[in-house]
């Protein structure tokens, strides 16, 4: 027998679809809910990757000054090591020449002269003497200036033997010392 359903089936089919387009819709919004959460872990995870990479180049690079400032450290001291080194390289080539500076001191001054004082600055040297005549000052100037180890000579002061109680003149001259063993740089 044929049954008939006198009930509205239309009404229950809309409300049957009605609560599967809720339930679909409360299944979107979840499943959008779940996606942006995984999304905001997902970048969330991707900062702090960076944010850890990041740090760790800051740390290798503070490592990295630390050496260069220890490099720094270490160029200082060589240019110190060297220019000692250069130091005792010169007073090893100009040991002998403190020799030869006083051989050329007694060799070239002459006969009626003779020095009072000797001082020396880098190789300027400087003679306070007294001399019989203006014309010994000259021989003088003249003898250190043929003179191997010695040139250059310059008078700077010469008080003539009217005005001294000695009847000497007194002069003060500047000479070069030289190595005839080391060429001119040019």
């Amino acid at each position: 027998m044929a049954t008939i359903n006198l009930l509205p089936w239309r009404e229950t089919q809309r409300v049957q679809r009605r609560k599967e387009f809720i339930y679909q819709i409360i299944g979107m919004i979840i499943a959008t809910a779940l996606g942006l959460l995984y999304w905001h872990l997902f970048v969330q995870q991707m900062i702090d990757h960076q944010n850890n990479r990041n740090a760790f180049i800051k740390a290798e690079i503070a490592e990295v000054d630390k050496k260069i400032e220890e490099i720094k450290e270490l160029e200082k001291r060589r240019a110190q090591l060297i220019a000692r080194m250069n130091v005792i390289q010169d007073l090893q080539i100009s040991r002998p020449q403190i020799v030869h500076l006083f051989d050329e001191l007694v060799s070239t001054i002459p006969e009626g002269a003779y020095l009072v004082s000797l001082g020396q600055k880098g190789d300027k040297v400087t003679v306070d003497g007294r001399a019989q005549s203006n014309a010994r000052v000259s021989a003088y100037m003249r003898n250190i200036d043929a003179a191997e180890w010695m040139g250059g000579s310059l008078l700077k002061v010469i008080k003539s033997s009217e005005k001294t109680e000695t009847g000497m003149s007194h002069f003060t001259l500047v000479a070069k010392q030289t190595n005839p063993n080391i060429k001119p740089e040019e």
